[in-house]
């Protein structure tokens, strides 16, 4: 049931980020397990309602490329998502090699650039490597940009996501990162003006920020292993282990929804157990209204005792 204006969205996805897993019992910089971001963000995805049709993963799977982190990502990430019939897409990072990820995750022995389509619902997700071998950076090739051109030659029914390491935006809030960003933007955009893609979503700042790019929508979902402080006190750079992050991303026929969700719980100081929607949903458009909307209604005075209110 909805309660507002709009209708449920078309599509649900779920953009996760950078997990960076590392051998079984490594752990980066001494202090993050890796896993336990990813485990806590899967465990969150899995209780959603509704569930996701499409996990996204921008890049930085393995943080050394290790085949074993490659076979432990696809043991936590693909039971769940067949419990949620839901398609895993991954996508390239800096830290991945092309051989090892190709290998480890379509057993593949190919190192070639690893660029997939994936079709969910009539929804399209272009998964698009941006990596370069020995560097940090990001760049095409003329014969990536002449496929992509391809692939959006034919629209597809409900459009298009890009799915990408490397965002192509400015990074104001870490310079650094300037240094290893995508080169070469504007052959992109003169691939992607005009086509059906409705938002390109990224990660490689390990922070979540939002922009436009050609005309289109651009998310990059934060890291679920350590992230980084936007706003550090005299460092250039400063990893962290918190604030991890992933986003839910709701496609609607006319607009896109990206939803910030943290991947560790916190302190509860205000809500309603979740029995309380079927009260809400039994009342008439009105009723809902004037109980949850005017400021002196018996849910804001206190007088309606609810079990479990907080």
């Amino acid at each position: 049931m909805q309660f507002g204006q709009y209708p449920a969205a078309r599509h649900t996805i779920a953009h996760l980020s950078d997990p960076h897993l590392l051998a079984a019992g490594a752990r980066q910089y001494d202090v993050v397990d890796p896993d336990i971001g990813l485990a806590l963000a899967l465990a969150r995805i899995a209780r959603l309602d509704p569930l996701p049709q499409a996990l996204v993963f921008t890049g930085d799977l393995a943080d050394k490329a290790e085949p074993e982190a490659y076979a432990r990502l696809r043991s936590l990430v693909e039971p769940i998502a067949a419990e949620m019939g839901a398609e895993v897409v991954w996508v390239m990072g800096n830290h991945d090699e092309r051989a090892a990820y190709a290998q480890g995750l379509f057993g593949t022995d190919s190192d070639a650039t690893q660029d997939r389509v994936h079709e969910v619902d009539g929804l399209r997700i272009v998964s698009l490597d941006t990596s370069v071998p020995g560097y940090h950076h990001g760049e095409l090739s003329d014969a990536q940009l002449a496929w992509l051109a391809d692939v959006l030659a034919t629209p597809a029914e409900h459009g298009t996501l890009l799915a990408l390491h490397h965002p192509p935006i400015p990074i104001p809030m870490m310079p650094a990162a300037e240094v290893i960003e995508l080169l070469e933007q504007d052959r992109l955009a003169a691939v992607l003006e005009g086509s059906d893609v409705r938002c390109i979503m990224g990660g490689h700042f390990h922070y979540s920020t939002y922009s436009t790019f050609a005309g289109i929508p651009v998310s990059v979902a934060s890291a679920t292993c350590y992230t980084s402080d936007p706003a550090p006190l005299e460092r250039f750079v400063s990893g962290v282990d918190g604030h991890q992050a992933m986003t839910m991303v709701h496609l609607y026929d006319d607009r896109v929804v990206h939803t910030i969700v943290p991947v560790d719980e916190a302190p509860e100081v205000s809500g309603f157990p979740s029995d309380v929607r079927a009260q809400v949903e039994a009342m008439s458009p009105e009723e809902r209204r004037e109980l949850l909307s005017r400021k002196d209604s018996p849910l804001y005075t206190g007088e309606l005792d609810l079990p479990g209110h907080v």
